[in-house]
């Protein structure tokens, strides 16, 4: 595995999409994110995640769970009825961290729970990983 903040080599970018209702916060991730030479879509909420997903196919999302008029366990389990997002890895990316919130996650689809502020070389490692195995939803994965 390469050095958490070096870029990725030819053919390893990822496409990760960002949802997060905080729009300075994900904006800046999706900068981080697209200087380590991944491709990034931002959205804000979980409808636009689904539409963008769709067209997308990202090999990752960054998930916010207390999106406004769709939480993101309602969008996760929403992205995983999407053809196109079979392989999909899940990252919640949230402040809600709770037993029964990480539990609540797991039972919509989520492979990991990041508590904010998020370490950005956690996030990177999780991101990685997401091009080492197609997503299962029938294992227990390990949580952060």
């Amino acid at each position: 595995m390469r050095d958490a903040y070096s870029k990725p080599t030819e053919g390893s970018a990822l496409k990760i999409l960002v949802v997060d209702d905080n729009r300075d916060a994900a904006l800046s991730m999706g900068r981080l994110l697209t200087a380590l030479g991944n491709n990034v879509r931002v959205v804000h909420d979980g409808f636009s995640a689904l539409d963008t997903a769709e067209a997308f196919r990202p090999d990752a999302v960054l998930l916010d769970i207390g999106l406004p008029e769709m939480d993101g366990y309602d969008t996760a389990r929403m992205l995983r009825d999407i053809p196109e997002c079979e392989n999909l890895t899940i990252i919640a990316v949230t402040g809600w961290g709770q037993d029964s919130d990480k539990e609540r996650g797991r039972l919509a689809g989520i492979d990991h729970h990041v508590l904010k502020p998020a370490d950005s070389s956690t996030l990177i490692r999780l991101l990685s990983s997401a091009t080492e195995r197609p997503h299962d939803t029938s294992s227990a994965l390990a949580r952060e």
